[in-house]
């Protein structure tokens, strides 16, 4: 009984150290995408760092664990195409051929997108809008340019990002003022003409809203009754402690899917902060940053045990899901990575995926990996 007790003092000791940040690395036996692998392509979204191995840890978490890759950033506009004369694809051809030589699914992100868009893409020297005419022609030269670059070697391309607000109208960015909706089949059309074989996908956040849940619906139709190609939906899974409604995230998914379209978990992280409001009062700026930041030292184990309830939960509501689910890709790789660091304010210490600033599998994770043996 002593002997046993010492042993478990010891256990209790080796997993006290192997929390802190100085302490080696251990990795578990069973891999996730041979778990899962069944079910879905299970992803995450890879920066130009990791790609570059200036992360050893990440990277041996992203070969082991992972079957499927997005760029991060190196493929959106500003970075790929900074100018209309001048592409970069150093970046973007490096994450293209880590993914060949590790065997994973490679996924283009994104093709039209306002948000980190060129400043030249829409408009004149003068910083005017550019015609309809001049505007497809760039939009078409920018996606066969790229799309062409990687014919064959990439499985899917997110075509357009982020269209629709949430109650169903039209986003007004460049593209809608000048084009109008049109942008967006011409978008799908160029996409696919520059490599027939390759997935077409819609993306988007807040994907549980009704009104943007009927609007996509009604575009995916769309374009379907013109003949052109649209192969998925993707819900970025960009979740909170208190959002969105595990009822209503489940019903867009039924939604998309009776369109005849695969759907795609395309950028899942949770944060485990409360909502930032910005009207809160900040009349004592230390208890404000407090409030915003509250966990800066680690989760308190009361709020680490119901995010990892509750990320178990949307992953079991994705397992149940997996007809028509083919791909779910965590954005980041470990807490330290996320771009939830720090937003939408400054200074704020979160903890939103899969893996820990340590390395180590999040205990929802433990347990899909312990499930095999």
């Amino acid at each position: 009984m002593k002997i046993k007790f010492l042993t478990f003092l010891f256990i209790i000791a080796a997993v006290s150290m192997s929390c802190k940040g100085s302490e080696p690395v251990t990795y578990s036996d069973s891999a996730l995408k041979d778990i899962v692998g069944k079910y879905f392509l299970i992803g995450a979204a890879v920066s130009t760092r990791q790609v570059a191995g200036q992360d050893v840890n990440a990277l041996r978490l992203i070969k082991k664990h992972f079957n499927s890759i997005v760029a991060e950033n190196c493929m959106k506009s500003e970075v790929i195409h900074p100018t209309e004369d001048t592409y970069n694809f150093t970046d973007a051809d490096a994450l293209v051929k880590f993914g060949e030589e590790n065997g994973m699914k490679v996924i283009g992100h994104c093709l039209i997108w306002h948000s980190q868009l060129s400043r030249w893409f829409c408009v004149d020297k003068n910083g005017n809008n550019v015609s309809p005419e001049v505007l497809k022609e760039r939009m078409k030269n920018h996606i066969h340019t790229i799309v062409g670059r990687y014919k064959g070697r990439i499985k899917g391309w997110d075509v357009v990002n982020e269209a629709i607000e949430s109650d169903g109208s039209w986003r007004k960015t460049k593209f809608y003022e000048i084009l109008g909706e049109e942008y967006i089949p011409l978008a799908f059309q160029y996409a696919h003409e520059a490599d027939p074989d390759a997935e077409l996908h819609y993306n988007d956040y807040g994907m549980d809203a009704k009104g943007k849940r009927d609007k996509v619906v009604e575009m995916v139709k769309k374009l379907k009754a013109r003949g052109l190609r649209i192969d998925a939906v993707g819900m970025q899974g960009h979740m909170g402690m208190d959002y969105p409604r595990y009822e209503d995230f489940e019903e867009s998914i039924n939604s998309f899917a009776s369109t005849g379209v695969k759907v795609m978990i395309t950028e899942w992280d949770m944060s485990a902060l409360p909502s930032a409001y910005t009207g809160a009062n900040i009349a004592d700026v230390s208890a404000y940053k407090k409030e915003l930041n509250p966990y800066p030292n680690g989760l308190p184990d009361s709020v680490s045990l119901a995010w990892n309830n509750r990320m178990e939960k949307f992953f079991n509501l994705f397992i149940k899901h997996s007809d028509v689910i083919s791909r779910v890709t965590a954005w980041g790789v470990t807490d330290g990575d996320s771009w939830k660091n720090g937003f939408p304010v400054r200074g704020r210490t979160d903890y939103p995926l899969l893996f820990d600033r340590n390395y180590n599998p999040k205990p929802f994770i433990n347990k899909i990996l312990n499930s095999s043996k």
